[in-house]
């Protein structure tokens, strides 16, 4: 069988992106990876509405995100996992994002393919959107599990530079971090975008310099340019051309500005 052929690649070659289900390409992909960081469907688009910059709109994200039934859902995220599962090395780890909507079949799936689950992360945000309905709390919170690949296999923690993020204490699993910023946007817009800071601590936490990232949800690549930022490889894939092509400006786009972001990213100037 023919391996993938990339849609773009950095003049470091130090950023690939495919095009292409993300089940079918990570199982071509001839290499293994130090980490995996995943924004998989949440599919929560079910018709309802939210606000964004003081306006209404539709949380419908597009097919991608809407559930196909409660075994159609879990099924795709076992074969998702365990793609990835095959192409981390002996210590990797991973982080999925999610929400109550997926979240507790991305749990269940981990522990079915033997995953070892270290942390959920907390994502607080600084500046949630209100709640239409008024009718139940504001939701203000999005979950990240890490979890490392083997059980008996132990993982890199990089435990001072998280103390000293935190202030000198130990960091906890609560991370309160504001959404994604005017200045991550301007290539284009991911409805489901995660902010740089996120990220680049999620990175920073577990992965060294010259290390590997695999995104399978790459969007508008903020995975990649969270681990170029670092100095860590990335490949990631995506099925939408319009949102590869955000990410492959947001690279070009980090040559010209990586000082300028570096001392916007409040992690980084702690370390």
């Amino acid at each position: 069988m023919l391996k993938p052929s990339p849609y773009f690649v950095s003049d470091k070659q130090d950023f690939t992106l495919y095009q292409g289900d993300c089940r079918d390409i990570v199982s071509e992909l001839d290499r293994q990876f130090d980490m995996v960081f995943a924004d998989p469907p949440y599919f929560l688009s079910n018709g309802g509405f939210s606000v964004q910059a003081g306006r209404m709109v539709s949380v419908d994200k597009g097919e991608w995100d809407k559930s196909r039934g409660r075994v159609a859902d879990r099924e795709f995220t076992l074969e998702w996992l365990a793609a990835c599962r095959k192409v981390m090395k002996p210590s990797a780890t991973i982080w999925v994002c999610g929400t109550f909507h997926n979240i507790f079949t991305v749990v269940d799936v981990l522990n079915e393919l033997d995953f070892r689950i270290l942390n959920v992360v907390t994502w607080q945000k600084s500046n949630p959107p209100p709640n239409l309905s008024c009718r139940c709390f504001t939701h203000s919170t999005e979950f990240i599990v890490w979890a490392r690949k083997n059980r008996k296999v132990p993982h890199r923690y990089n435990y001072e530079v998280m103390r000293k993020i935190a202030g000198e204490r130990q960091m906890t699993d609560v991370w309160r971090m504001p959404a994604i910023s005017i200045w991550e946007k301007t290539c284009g817009k991911h409805p489901t975008q995660k902010p740089l800071g996120v990220v680049v601590r999620a990175i920073l936490s577990c992965t060294q310099k010259g290390e590997s990232v695999l995104d399978p949800f790459a969007g508008s690549c903020t995975t990649g340019i969270a681990a170029n930022l670092l100095e860590r490889e990335f490949v990631g894939m995506d099925t939408c051309n319009e949102y590869l092509e955000i990410g492959k400006e947001r690279r070009k786009e980090l040559d010209r500005k990586r000082g300028e972001w570096l001392k916007k990213l409040p992690d980084l100037r702690e370390i």
